[in-house]
C-alpha cells in the first residue's frame, strides 16, 4: 500500500494591508473586520501615540486630508496637514475626526463606510472576537513608524513607545500572535532589548542591501523580514533564503494579480496586499 501523498502547494499567509486598504477605509474597524471576514490570517495596521499616551491606529501621526475631517467637521488643507499633530491631540478630539466618507481616489473598489481611528485595544479585542466566531486565531503585524527628527514631535522615543505599544497587546493577551514591524532599526533594538521574545519585522523601502549586510544597521537577524516587493527577485529570494534560513519573508505591498502571481512563484512566507480578496482567490485555484 502506497501511503505516501502528493506534495502540497505553497501558501504562504495572507496579511491584510491597513486592514484591506482596497476594499475598505484603511486602518478602521470596518476593514479589519471585512479582512477577518474575507479570511485574512494576519492584520496589518500602524499604531501612533495621542497626547494622552493612547495608543491610535493610523498610517500617519497627523490627520490626512485625503483620509477625512477634523475634530469640528471642516476639510483639511493638504498643505497644513502635518499641523494637525496626533501627538499634540488627546484621544477624544482624535476620536470626532471622521475618516472613509468619500471614495479614496487611489482605490476605485474601496467602500466608503464614515469611521474613525480607532484604539488599537478595540481593534484588537474586535478582530480576536470576530475570528473566534469564525473558529479561528487571527494574527496581526503592528507597524511603529519612527524617525530620530520625529522623536518628541510627532511621537514618543522608541523605548517609550514600544512600551505603551506592548501594554496594549500584553492587556490583550495577542502577543503570541503579534510581530512588531519598523523600518526604524532603533525601535526593533528597544523591543529585542525589554522584550526578548516578541517576533520583530524589519522594514526595507527603496534599497536592499547586499544579503550578507541585511541586518548590519539592526545588530541581529530578526524573525521576518518586509521588503517592498519591487526590490525582490526569484534570485534575491533564493539568496535571502540560502544565508539566512529561519528569516521569514514578507513583501508588500503586492495588489495585481500579475504581482500577486509573481510573488506566489517566489514562495515567500507570507504576501502583504491591501487586496487579501484577490491573493485568497489566486490561493483557492491553486
Amino acid at each position: 500500500m502506497n501511503d505516501s501523498f502528493p506534495p502540497q502547494p505553497h501558501r504562504p499567509e495572507v496579511h491584510g494591508h491597513r486592514g484591506c486598504r482596497g476594499l475598505r477605509p484603511e486602518n478602521t474597524l470596518p476593514a479589519f473586520l471585512h479582512a477577518v471576514a474575507l479570511g485574512a490570517d494576519v492584520l496589518e495596521l500602524d499604531v501612533v501615540i495621542s497626547q494622552d499616551h493612547q495608543v491610535v491606529v493610523s498610517h500617519e501621526p497627523w490627520l490626512s486630508a485625503k483620509l477625512g475631517r477634523d475634530a469640528l467637521g471642516q476639510l483639511i488643507d493638504p498643505a497644513q496637514e502635518q499641523q494637525y499633530n496626533l501627538y499634540q491631540l488627546p484621544y477624544a478630539a482624535i476620536r470626532r475626526c471622521a475618516v472613509g466618507e468619500w471614495p479614496h481616489p487611489d482605490f476605485p473598489e474601496q467602500q466608503p463606510i464614515p469611521s474613525y481611528r480607532p484604539l488599537l485595544c478595540d481593534m484588537l479585542r474586535q478582530a480576536a472576537a470576530a475570528s473566534q466566531l469564525q473558529g479561528r486565531s487571527i494574527g496581526f503585524s503592528v507597524e511603529i513608524k519612527s524617525s530620530p527628527e520625529g522623536d518628541d514631535v510627532f511621537h514618543p522615543r522608541p523605548a517609550q513607545f514600544v512600551d505603551l505599544v506592548m501594554a496594549e497587546l500584553q492587556t490583550a493577551e495577542a502577543i503570541d500572535r503579534t510581530t512588531l514591524l519598523s523600518f526604524d532599526p532603533r525601535v526593533l533594538q528597544a523591543a529585542r532589548h525589554s522584550y526578548p521574545g516578541l517576533a520583530l519585522c524589519l522594514l526595507i523601502e527603496d534599497h536592499l542591501p547586499p544579503v550578507a549586510e541585511l541586518f548590519g544597521a539592526l545588530g541581529f537577524e530578526p524573525e521576518v523580514l518586509g521588503p517592498d516587493f519591487h526590490l525582490l527577485s526569484a534570485a534575491t529570494v533564493q539568496g535571502i533564503r540560502a544565508e539566512y534560513p529561519e528569516l521569514r519573508l514578507a513583501p508588500w505591498t503586492v495588489n495585481t494579480p500579475a504581482e500577486l502571481a509573481l510573488v506566489l512563484s517566489w514562495q515567500t512566507d507570507a504576501i502583504t496586499t491591501d487586496y487579501p480578496d484577490r491573493l485568497l482567490s489566486l490561493l483557492g485555484k491553486a
